[in-house]
């Protein structure tokens, strides 16, 4: 891994430094390999990012930051639980966080695993620096996004709660495609009730136009979309 050219730090609005702590996105290091640790610590920081390091994936449980916005850089093979140990573990728990998977002992089938189960890239040490920093800035982007959605998801489930079960039944008609004169003629009730309550939910979802209620219908969770479903 090449650690000889510094990156300047990002003076910009969008570097870590500007944000509260609890926001600024970790760049979270597990490999067994004290050296290893440090060198990819001095890069993270010379490019303006924030990292934390650990030896092994256990220590990393045991720290509780899984949670935190960013993104893991892990060794694939490392004396008890290997990264992909905790990949599948992420997943199998919820929780998308980006990997970066770097390793001296990569092999094909590992890598496609890897890289099938969501991993932003799988790099072999030596490891140029800007290619890994660039997988890094992909990894906090990615996380940012994700975290992004699920804030849009979780308002429009507090909304959802809102309405009451006449106006969840119209609305996931509506997000069938039914127009107002099928509605009615579902549900047994007048074409004008079915505005009404129309306009009802698309106050309370905060929906300007029919489209930007399907849009918000879309983010919430499948469960929740498929319950409505005849």
């Amino acid at each position: 891994m090449g650690v000889g050219q510094p990156f300047p730090r990002r003076t910009s609005s969008s570097s870590p430094r500007h944000r509260s702590e609890e926001d600024e996105p970790l760049v979270i290091i597990v490999d067994d390999d004290a050296s290893v640790r440090a060198a990819l610590s001095e890069l993270i920081l010379s490019a303006g990012f924030r990292p934390v390091s650990f030896a092994s994936i256990r220590q990393l449980l045991d720290a509780g930051l899984l949670d935190a916005p960013g993104c893991l850089i892990l060794d694939v093979r490392m004396p008890g639980e290997s990264g992909l140990h905790l990949q599948r573990h992420l997943a199998d728990n919820g929780n998308p966080k980006p990997i970066i998977f770097l390793t001296g002992h990569g092999d094909i089938p590992m890598t496609v695993e890897a890289m099938k189960a969501g991993a932003v890239d799988f790099l072999t040490k030596p490891v140029r620096d800007q290619t890994l920093l660039d997988a890094i800035t992909a990894g906090i982007a990615m996380d940012a996004e994700r975290r992004a959605a699920a804030a849009i998801s979780r308002l429009n489930v507090e909304r959802l709660e809102t309405l009451t079960q006449r106006e969840r039944e119209v609305l996931y008609e509506v997000a069938r495609g039914r127009l107002n004169k099928q509605i009615a003629f579902d549900l047994g009730i007048s074409e004008v009730t079915v505005k009404a309550h129309r306009s009802s939910v698309m106050h309370k979802m905060g929906a300007a136009s029919v489209g930007e209620l399907i849009r918000a219908f879309e983010t919430l969770p499948a469960q929740m979309r498929q319950a409505g479903a005849r």
